[in-house]
């Protein structure tokens, strides 16, 4: 990339090239300072006159510059909103959020350039790079990575949702880079060292399905993922769902296994049924329904004579400002909730709602929560959750938690187990006699309960 933006400065008068990393000191440590950064590079230019290194800024003498850029949070896109981005230069695209880069994307142009002739028609132009991994792992790998492995170098003409570019994937190997034999022989030892065999395959071999620094690795396709079996109606049936507007929201609809069938065991969670909120090929971008629109949706998918039992919500939409809540509008077109357990981490001993999570997907013999393989968005953004960096113990929410978020919620709901024989489910606090309060409180304290 350092090497690109510097010949096309030296070539082009005018360019503007903008150079990202998400966070300002990786973009000093990354390309600027170093035996290769831009300051060594360009040292024989600047003591010849022909650039000067600025704070965050490169001049050339013809009036190229080359920026050096960083956006940490989305909100922080706006800075660029009038630019004229000639060369887009993007490192470690998978730590940035897919809202990032879209908006990036739309500050790229190239009116009034004067282009010599070798290139025009290739200009403006986007150039990425990244390992596999990061908040941003699932969304750089839809957008780019084709699915079948023929077409990988390819270039491919995208559509408007897309951009309108024309877009290819370079995939690159440890193995493709010569100089790093050179400069560091130990360097393959040192990766390989790192203990996880899921790491060392996606950084040395460039592979992508691994999902590096993943929440929860314990997610398996082989293990979690079911083909659609038709569910027993006398199995308890109930929903989960994270609110979202501009954002995606989910709803999952859940059954507990009364352990008949030998493909799940008994209280094993089944989610059987999604609606993620989505702009169709935008991830991350929500549908920005109406809380109406959603609960008249939410009823739509479910079958005539099907019975939900419980239905638990995330409790920013039962908050009320100024106005009816989005529980109580979602209520008023019968779609009813009540309000989720939010505990994220883990607070005075007790198990957070991903350590609930956690638990389900490890089980004990076999897994306590299980997925049809029609849950796509489910099954595709689960795994994809990263660690939070500044709390290790939550997930990181630049990324897309929704699902995960639903999933949380049903997790930490206290689903309980419906035989054949009916066994009425258990009462809420409200609908209990004091006498019911208490046995209730001492089998808990005594740990049954």
């Amino acid at each position: 990339m350092r090497v690109a933006a510097i010949a096309w400065c030296a070539e082009i008068p005018g360019l503007q090239v903008y150079l990202f990393r998400r966070i300002s000191e990786d973009l000093v440590k990354n390309h600027i300072e170093g035996p290769k950064g831009l300051r060594a590079m360009l040292a024989p230019w600047i003591n010849a006159g022909l650039c000067v290194i600025l704070e965050d800024e490169i001049r050339f003498w013809n009036g190229s510059k080359i920026y050096l850029c960083h956006c940490k949070d989305e909100k922080d896109r706006y800075k660029y909103l009038g630019a004229e981005i000639h060369v887009l230069l993007i490192d470690e695209l998978t730590t940035f959020t897919d809202v990032i880069y879209r908006f990036l994307r739309s500050r790229v142009r190239a009116v009034g350039l004067n282009l010599p002739d070798k290139y025009r028609g290739t200009f403006p132009r986007i150039l990425c790079g990244s390992n596999p991994g990061g908040v941003g792992h699932h969304w750089v790998k839809e957008a780019f990575q084709p699915h079948q492995p023929s077409v990988r170098m390819l270039m491919r003409a995208m559509g408007d949702t897309e951009g309108g570019m024309v877009r290819q994937y370079i995939p690159a190997k440890l193995s493709d880079n010569p100089s790093m034999a050179d400069d560091d022989p130990k360097y393959r030892s040192r990766l390989r060292g790192m203990g996880s065999p899921q790491l060392v395959k996606a950084y040395e071999d460039g592979d992508w399905s691994v999902v590096v620094g993943a929440f929860f690795p314990e997610f398996s396709t082989d293990s979690h993922v079911l083909a659609p079996f038709t569910i027993p109606e006398h199995w308890t049936r109930f929903r989960s769902m994270d609110w979202g507007s501009a954002k995606p929201f989910a709803v999952n609809w859940w059954a507990v296994s009364d352990g008949e069938l030998p493909e799940v065991p008994r209280g094993a969670m089944i989610n059987y049924r999604e609606w993620y909120g989505m702009q169709e090929g935008q991830p991350n971008v929500g549908l920005k329904l109406t809380a109406e629109e959603v609960a008249d949706g939410i009823l739509l998918r479910e079958a005539q004579d099907e019975k939900i039992d419980m239905s638990v919500l995330d409790p920013s939409a039962f908050a009320v400002n100024g106005g009816p809540s989005i529980a109580s509008r979602m209520a008023g077109r019968k779609a009813y909730f009540q309000q989720a357990d939010n505990k994220r981490v883990a607070q005075r001993g007790a198990l957070s709602g991903w350590d609930l999570v956690r638990h389900r997907l490890k089980g004990d013999d076999a897994p306590m929560i299980y997925f049809f393989s029609t849950c796509t968005e489910t099954i595709r953004t689960l795994p994809a959750l990263q660690h939070d960096e500044m709390r290790p113990e939550d997930v990181d929410t630049d990324g897309e938690d929704h699902a995960g978020d639903s999933v949380r919620y049903a997790c930490s709901s206290r689903p309980w187990v419906r035989n054949a024989a009916h066994t009425p489910p258990p009462k809420f606090p409200i609908q209990q006699s004091v006498r019911e309060i208490i046995d209730g409180r001492r089998r808990k304290r005594l740990g049954d309960g």
